[in-house]
């Protein structure tokens, strides 16, 4: 077991004039190591002893003399405990892993790593992150390094919302699930996809609109289910049924929202809930095209809340966000103990609406399919 390994800038090994050791150290090489053999030297006590009371090892009988000397001597020697050595010798570490497939190189869901590493520093342990690109032998590669630094447990995350298959070796720690879920009924920490759309669809209710249309998803996924239903919701709250013509599945992009924006004027509706932002942008295009302002002629709301879009759109979107950042905290928190998982899973988190300037109240001018055909003519 390696004894520890430091840093120190005008500080050493003690040296012996007498057969009584120095308690002044003598300046070491840069970069050379300090070990747990000079803390002792310096302090006059065994190594042994400096390790227990470096480990605060429980039922150890050393004096509170002998104790000082030691902490002084790792001050003044600048002594850095070797932190795997001390995993061993405790069985555990202070460390927190988290393996994620493209969630580090996507504009938006890194704030997962960012929430999960703020809670888990304020809970007093590190994250180690291992992104694998969605790449099963470097999941191996990464659940194994983890699991050689004893990791208190491990967060695995997706970059979008969707059902996982637990990779080899997740089973042998403590693990919870983040923006996935698996069919073994795993711990799982996800978005609340039904009540975002629920917001969602509130947003434009509350502005006074009635005929609303829904751009969907045309990927299978929890998004697609949880966001109609969560629009089918809100409508039968308001005592509204939905129009199945005005359920439009489309791409989950700019393109797929600009084709299905360009059926909303012959629909005759005021308002859009649109599956992302990137759908709502494509929505923009195609009712600028056909001589439509939003929000004038029609109300529009998105869903992610992705910053570059949704803040920059002219005019400014409304949308509902996907809380990354809130599930990694979380996911560590349920990790660690610290928040109570329901009795039945999974631990949903709320999206939040936010609103911009994307929705108005319904104008009182008709919309007349016919003068549009003329126009495009």
């Amino acid at each position: 077991m390696s004894e520890g390994q430091g840093a120190m800038a005008a500080s050493g090994d003690a040296t012996s004039t007498t057969s009584t050791t120095s308690t002044t150290p003598t300046p070491r090489g840069a970069g050379a190591r300090v070990t747990l053999r000079d803390v002792s030297r310096l302090a006059g006590v065994s190594t042994t002893t400096v390790s227990h009371v470096i480990n605060n090892k429980a039922g150890a009988r050393i004096g509170e003399d002998a104790r000082r000397r030691v902490r002084e001597a790792v001050a003044a020697l600048g002594y850095r405990p070797n932190a795997t050595a001390a995993n061993l010798v405790r069985g555990q570490s202070s460390f927190i892993g988290l393996v994620a497939d493209s969630i580090a190189t996507t504009p938006f869901a890194g704030q997962i790593i960012r929430g999960a590493q703020d809670e888990a520093w304020r809970l007093g342990y590190t994250l180690l992150i291992a992104n694998t690109e969605d790449n099963a032998d470097a999941e191996a590669e990464a659940l194994g390094m983890m699991l050689a630094h004893q990791v208190q447990g491990i967060l695995f995350s997706t970059w979008y919302h969707r059902e996982v298959a637990l990779p080899v070796g997740l089973s042998e720690v403590d693990h919870v699930l983040v923006n996935c879920y698996a069919a073994e009924g795993v711990r799982a920490v996800v978005p609340d996809e039904v009540g975002g759309a629920r917001a969602a669809t509130e947003l434009l209710l509350a502005a006074g609109h009635r005929r609303i249309a829904f751009l969907n998803t045309t990927t299978p996924s929890p998004a697609r289910r949880g966001r109609i239903a969560g629009h089918r919701e809100a409508m039968a709250a308001a005592g509204l049924e939905v129009d199945p013509e005005l359920v439009i599945d489309t791409a989950p992009d700019q393109e797929g929202g600009f084709v299905a924006g360009q059926r909303l004027a012959e629909l005759g509706v005021t308002g859009v809930c649109c599956h992302n932002d990137r759908v709502a942008m494509g929505v923009y295009d195609a009712l600028r095209e056909r001589g439509l302002a939003v929000p004038d002629d029609v109300s529009v709301v998105g869903f992610d809340n992705q910053e570059v879009i949704a803040a920059h759109l002219r005019p400014p979107l409304s949308t509902v966000a996907l809380p990354h950042y809130e599930l990694g905290v979380r996911g560590v928190r349920v990790l660690m103990g610290v928040e109570d998982y329901p009795a039945v899973g999974p631990l949903r988190v709320q999206c939040p609406p936010v609103a911009r300037a994307s929705v108005t109240a319904p104008t009182t001018r008709v919309h007349d399919p016919r003068s549009v055909a003329v126009q495009d003519s």
